[in-house]
């Protein structure tokens, strides 16, 4: 399924050296710091408060994000991650792509119990349905299932996840 993004074209330069004509310099700025805090934080409600209340995302409750994941700076409050999921070390979750003659805007959905392994990119206007564990070092550019095992770049499901009552 293709990605669910807004798209706003552009004349002139680039649409990254355009930023400021969408989003405030203060506020990305404001975020920069607040990420870079939230990244190094080692206190799980700590970092969660900040996501909540400093960047505006909706963090479920008993979400841990691991050390140096890196949230979208400009559009953070455009993240939502189900309750008691898990983000890996050093993944990135975006919500806008700057390209040459355009810029894109999507929601990034990721559901509740969620395992998103190390190293992962996720782009802007997917889903991740509940349940669904993501390999390290994949390239989230598309939905994911509900209770999908899946991994790579391409990104490609795996398996399924199995029930905790379930042998496998």
């Amino acid at each position: 399924m293709a990605r669910k993004l807004t798209r706003y074209p552009v004349e002139g330069p680039n649409a990254l050296w355009q930023i400021y004509r969408t989003v405030s310099p203060l506020k990305g700025v404001k975020n920069f710091i607040f990420i870079q805090l939230a990244r190094y934080c080692p206190i799980l409600p700590m970092k969660n408060w900040i996501y909540r209340r400093m960047l505006g995302m909706t963090v479920g409750k008993h979400t841990a994000f691991g050390l140096m994941v890196m949230v979208d700076v400009f559009f953070p409050e455009k993240i939502t991650i189900g309750e008691n999921s898990v983000i890996g070390y050093n993944t990135t979750i975006l919500a806008h792509e700057y390209l040459i003659k355009e810029y894109r805007l999507g929601e990034v959905r990721i559901g509740e119990n969620v395992l998103v392994g190390a190293n992962t990119t996720i782009l802007p206007g997917v889903t991740i349905g509940d349940g669904a564990v993501v390999a390290a070092g994949s390239v989230v550019h598309k939905d994911v299932a509900p209770g999908a095992f899946v991994g790579g770049n391409p990104l490609r499901e795996l398996g399924r996840v199995a029930a905790e009552n379930e042998s496998i």
